[in-house]
């Protein structure tokens, strides 16, 4: 059977589904828990859809082994379509017991907080800088809860890991399709659309810088910026300022300037007034 007879057969199903549209939040990770090479997709889909006519039903369920079938075909589909496999080692392929695709849909949010542990697991960063540590020139990486789940490499192979799997410049790796999709949620938007539809909670909450900065600082220099120098209390952040002018005016009304007991030598001068410059070039 060809794919594109594979892909007939599989177009089966309850008519009632065939016209909705789902909600979907699709992410692209090329990294497994190693930092190694494991392409893989993550998806936050709706349990159904809208019809034309914009009602919503509700899919009790989803088979993932048709499902799996379905995103074989398609990966084939575009690979064959790019020349860079042909039908011969398809059907090879189709024909093994593990195909080495997979489709997991088994986890199932029921509040928002659960949604978002997903989405923060969805946009992971690639490894995590608690289970990162130098050992007689190694770099160790603990993949694992264990402490004897982790693996040693040299910082010329870390790099070469972590490195591959930064993206493309302009490569997207989240995109929305269907209910989640900018264009369709505008438009329902204007629609004064019914608030039972699943649509992206957008929180109100101000926005609270991230404290990474803070905790790179205290484990380079063994000092939290954050701890009032004066007092020992936790300072928190108020805006950033980035204009210099702003913060040359700061730092003379507050008296922060202060003059060295002795000039610096001369090659410490020109060092300076190098940095100087290009730092406003």
């Amino acid at each position: 059977m060809s794919l594109r007879s594979s892909q007939q057969a599989l177009d089966c199903g309850n008519p009632k589904y065939k016209a909705l549209t789902p909600g979907i939040i699709a992410v692209i990770q090329s990294f497994g828990s190693r930092i190694n090479f494991h392409p893989h997709l993550h998806f936050l889909v709706t349990e159904g859809g809208i019809d034309k006519k914009g009602q919503f039903h509700r899919v009790p369920h989803f088979n993932d082994p048709l499902l799996c079938r379905f995103f074989t075909l398609e990966v084939f589909s575009l690979l064959l379509e790019k020349q860079l496999i042909n039908q011969n080692l398809v059907q090879k392929i189709l024909q093994w017991r593990h195909t080495g695709f997979n489709v997991h849909s088994k986890v199932r949010t029921e509040s928002k907080e659960d949604t978002e542990q997903v989405g923060k697991y969805m946009i992971r960063p690639i490894l995590s800088l608690k289970r990162l540590s130098l050992h007689e020139g190694q770099v160790l990486y603990q993949y694992g809860k264990h402490s004897s789940e982790r693996e040693s490499m040299d910082y010329l192979e870390f790099i070469a890991r972590v490195t591959s799997h930064i993206p493309d410049k302009g490569q997207v790796m989240v995109r929305y399709y269907g209910l989640y999709a900018n264009a369709h949620r505008g438009k329902m938007r204007k629609k004064d659309a019914d608030p039972l539809c699943p649509f992206i909670i957008e929180d109100d909450d101000p926005f609270i810088p991230s404290k990474g900065w803070a905790e790179m600082i205290k484990k380079v220099y063994e000092i939290d910026p954050l701890i009032c120098p004066k007092c020992g209390g936790t300072m928190r952040i108020i805006s950033f300022i980035e204009d210099h002018n702003i913060i040359d005016k700061i730092i003379k009304h507050l008296n922060l300037t202060f003059k060295a007991a002795r000039p610096p030598p001369p090659q410490a001068q020109l060092s300076m007034a190098a940095e100087e410059l290009s730092e406003y070039m």
